[in-house]
Formats: C-alpha cells, sequence, structure tokens
C-alpha cells in the first residue's frame, strides 16, 4: 500500500480513524471499574455500617439486675479436726460352728434373734452316744467297788499293795473314759460363747454338718468398735481416750461420740499409715459390724475464721472462687442482713457482682472454712451466683438462705 492511501481520509486502515476507536475503549474500562468500585463499596460499606451499628446498639444495652442470696462473712470459732474413714467391727464377733461332725438334730434358735451367753444354739445327732456313756458308766462303777473291796481286804492283810494299785489305776482309767464320753457328748451342743445378735441361719433340720463349718453369725453390737487409718504424722497428736465423733451414710449427719480406745504398735511400711481403733456406745443397735463409716478426732485449740456455707463456693479446677456483691464507685451500699429484701424488690443499682478467689479450710457441717480472700465484714453471695459474672449488677433477697449449720442432724419423720 503506498503512503498517499495510507494518509487518505477515506481509507479505513489511515491512521485517522485508529485514533477514534481508542479512546472510546478507554472510557468503556473506566465506567467497569467505577461500576465495579460502586459495588464493592456498597458490599463491604454496608457490611461495616451494619457492624458498627450493632456494636452500638449492643454498647446501649446493660446487664440485667439478678436477685441472689447474701450473707455477711464473720469470724466464728472453728475447732481444727483429722478426718478419717473406716470400718465398724463387733467387740466380740464370731462365725459359730460344730466342733464335730454329724446330722443336725434340734435348731433351737431363729434368724436374727438377741442369744444369751452358754444358750444352747444347735444339737446333732446323738446316735448311740448314751448307750456308750452307760457302758463306760458301769465299768467304772464295776472297778470302783473292785478298788474298795480290794482296799478293805489291803487293811485285813488278805491283798498285797500291788492289787490294790491295779484297781486305783483302772478306776482312774474308766472314769477317764466316762468323762472324755461326756465331753463328745458336749460337743455335739453349739453353744452361745458371748451374749449378741445372731445372724441369718446357715444349717438345715436333717443336714450333714461337717466340722468347721458355720451355723451362723453372732455379734456384740453394743458396744462396739471402728478400725481406721491416720498418717504416721499424727503420732504426735492422738493419744488414748480422745474422743471421736463417727458417722455413717445410712443416718445422715447423725454422730455417734466415742474415744480412741487402741493404737497400733507398729506403723504400716505399706502405706506409712497406723491403724487406731476406737469405741462407741450403740444403744440402740444402729450401727453394724462392716459399715463403712467416716471419723473425725478434734485437736488443738479452737481458731476464729471466717466461716461460709458451702453452697457459696464455686469449685473450679484452676481455683476455687466466691462472688462479693461489692457496692459500685462513689456509692456506699449497706449489706443487707438475713431474712431482709431490697425495698419493694426493685433492684439495687449501687450494688455488683465481684468474682475473688479463695482458699478453703477444713469443712464442719454444711460450713466451710476461709482461710485466704474473704474478710470479716464482705458481703457474700450464697445462692444465685450461677447466673452472676464479673460486673452483674445485683439485687438482694435474703428470704431464704442456704443451710449453715455446723452440727446438722436428721429430723426424725
Amino acid at each position: 500500500m503506498t503512503a498517499q492511501a495510507m494518509n487518505d481520509p477515506g481509507n479505513g486502515a489511515g491512521p485517522d480513524r485508529i485514533k477514534v476507536k481508542r479512546p472510546s475503549t478507554v472510557r468503556r474500562m473506566v465506567v467497569m471499574l467505577i461500576l465495579v468500585g460502586i459495588v464493592l463499596f456498597l458490599i463491604f460499606g454496608f457490611g461495616a455500617f451494619r457492624t458498627i451499628m450493632i456494636g452500638k446498639f449492643l454498647a446501649t444495652l446493660k446487664n440485667p439486675p439478678q436477685t441472689v442470696a447474701t450473707m455477711v462473712a464473720a469470724k466464728t470459732s472453728f475447732q481444727p479436726e483429722m478426718k478419717a474413714t473406716g470400718s465398724l467391727i463387733a467387740e466380740q464377733g464370731a462365725n459359730l460352728s460344730a466342733e464335730v461332725s454329724g446330722i443336725v438334730d434340734t435348731i433351737r434358735f431363729r434368724s436374727g434373734q438377741d442369744v444369751k451367753q452358754g444358750q444352747v444354739l444347735l444339737t446333732l445327732r446323738p446316735n448311740n452316744d448314751k448307750a456308750l456313756l452307760a457302758q463306760l458308766q458301769a465299768t467304772a462303777a464295776l472297778d470302783r467297788t473292785t478298788y474298795q473291796r480290794d482296799l478293805a481286804q489291803f487293811h485285813a492283810q488278805a491283798v498285797s499293795m500291788q492289787t490294790v494299785d491295779i484297781d486305783r489305776t483302772n478306776l482312774a482309767s474308766a472314769e477317764a473314759q466316762v468323762k472324755s464320753q461326756l465331753a463328745l457328748m458336749a460337743e455335739k451342743h453349739v453353744r452361745a460363747p458371748f451374749s449378741g445378735r445372731i445372724g441369718i441361719r446357715q444349717v438345715d433340720l436333717g443336714q450333714y454338718l461337717a466340722a468347721g463349718t458355720t451355723i451362723a453369725s453372732l455379734q456384740e453390737l453394743n458396744p462396739i468398735d471402728i478400725d481406721f487409718y491416720l498418717p504416721q504424722s499424727t503420732l504426735r497428736t492422738i493419744r488414748l481416750g480422745m474422743p471421736v465423733k463417727v458417722t455413717v451414710n445410712a443416718f445422715g449427719g447423725t454422730g455417734f461420740p466415742g474415744k480412741i480406745i487402741a493404737i497400733d504398735s507398729a506403723v504400716s511400711t505399706t502405706t506409712r499409715m497406723i491403724q487406731v481403733r476406737a469405741s462407741l456406745t450403740n444403744p440402740h443397735e444402729e450401727l453394724r459390724p462392716g459399715m463403712f463409716a467416716r471419723v473425725a478426732i478434734d485437736v488443738g485449740a479452737p481458731e476464729e475464721l471466717v466461716t461460709l456455707p458451702q453452697t457459696a463456693i464455686a469449685y473450679n479446677p484452676y481455683g476455687d472462687t466466691v462472688f462479693l456483691a461489692v457496692p459500685d464507685k462513689g456509692s456506699a451500699a449497706d449489706p443487707v442482713k438475713p431474712g431482709a429484701q431490697a425495698k419493694s424488690g426493685k433492684a439495687q443499682p449501687s450494688l455488683h457482682a465481684q468474682q475473688v478467689f479463695v482458699t478453703l479450710g477444713q469443712t464442719r457441717g454444711d460450713q466451710v472454712a476461709i482461710t485466704k480472700g474473704i474478710a470479716a465484714g464482705d458481703q457474700v453471695v450464697v445462692a444465685g451466683q450461677v447466673k452472676l459474672r464479673n460486673g452483674t449488677p445485683v439485687t438482694i433477697n435474703n428470704k431464704t438462705l442456704p443451710p449453715n449449720n455446723p452440727a446438722p442432724t436428721v429430723p426424725n419423720h
């Protein structure tokens, strides 16, 4: 193509025609970018606007006041004690059995019956025991007559001293055989070795009873003992005669008093614990051998410690905590006494919840001692703390408070 043709305005391939197309393409791209930018601005801008507005709305919301029960922390006399677990045992207990074998002939007790010492409980079939006894007694009687006659003849110098000695020996042997037979017959009578309560019968009439087979268990229930173990470090504290209090699950928090009657002479080389035995009075025979029991021993002098109901404590793996009802800044709120309530049931905006960590001591009944974290006079939340968090406004209603008895008892119904 010639240079003239290229410069010809009528020719579509000329330079002037190319210059006309370029501005049109750029404008389209600019418009497209502007539209995309507007769309993106609307999308992200609306999201940001919504987030800002939600934040402003939430900022206007306040924690609603929560109704809780509180108690003013106060120091009380707290008796330190050692605690242990053990098992009740009878002061006298045995599994009764016959010394010889035989057929059960009579049973003279009922299961669960109280029996007296020496009472016949069971007899075995005598078979020919009485006939054999009569034979031995007859032999002994003949030997006694022979001895007496020969002794008289000896004084008359009719027989020798040797004959008298033989007669005396025969008589002693016959009498010994009679006693042996009587002892054998007595072994077929099983008697109570001591007074107590017999257990459930394990044999029946006509049953063959091998020697040593258990007939029933006999336990003396009053008094009753308890065996428990304490660390070897307590040897400098415990002593004979110290009072103990025993509780069992069957009777709730009822305490049974007793005293230490024995301390083992050696410490276990396996556990480094020492066995201790205490004796309890059991006049109503409520406690039974084999029961699992808890033992509390008072040690040392009473201490003045802050105590709270155990319901006030939130037990956590990272530490035990309680909530305090504290006044807001610039306000002074008096603690609400037990049984009182906020006026007209309205919320108290001057109080809010504050969570604090505490160090716990020993427990007694419904109470737990606080050794660190709470001071006397602090207003502690004892009920309703599950719905609290730091800063939550609280209103107080102390009409109903959790139990706070250091020595609770189970009511009789």
